[in-house]
């Protein structure tokens, strides 16, 4: 496992749920590339309500079941690999938005299995 540095980058990616590449969900390919990668870390965090450049607004369903909720996905690591997994990912991402920015990492530890 690589030790991350005390500044580290978090990137954001903003997309829709319903938004694929290819046959698969979107967000799923890029949690695997980054996984593949290597990444210190990622989460995908599920939105209840939002819109982007399109001012298409996404929500989730009254049900609380939908295809089209706005997604998160929040990837921590170096630098320099964020760099490289955003350059190799721009084409997959048409109609999303990405944010970096500088962080702090303090802990970065594996948690006990069955935690």
């Amino acid at each position: 496992m690589d030790t991350l540095p005390w500044e580290a980058e978090l990137m954001r990616v903003y997309l829709g749920e319903s938004d694929v590449w290819g046959q698969h969900p979107l967000y799923r390919v890029i949690v695997s590339e980054a996984r593949r990668r290597g990444a210190a870390g990622v989460t995908v965090i599920p939105g209840m309500m939002g819109f982007g450049a399109s001012s298409l607004m996404r929500e989730e369903a009254p049900s609380g079941i939908s295809d089209d909720r706005p997604i998160i996905i929040e990837i921590i690591d170096r630098r320099e690999r964020i760099g490289a997994l955003l350059a190799d990912l721009r084409e997959m991402l048409s109609g999303s938005l990405v944010t970096i920015q500088t962080v702090r990492v303090p802990i970065y530890r594996p948690g006990s299995a069955g935690a």
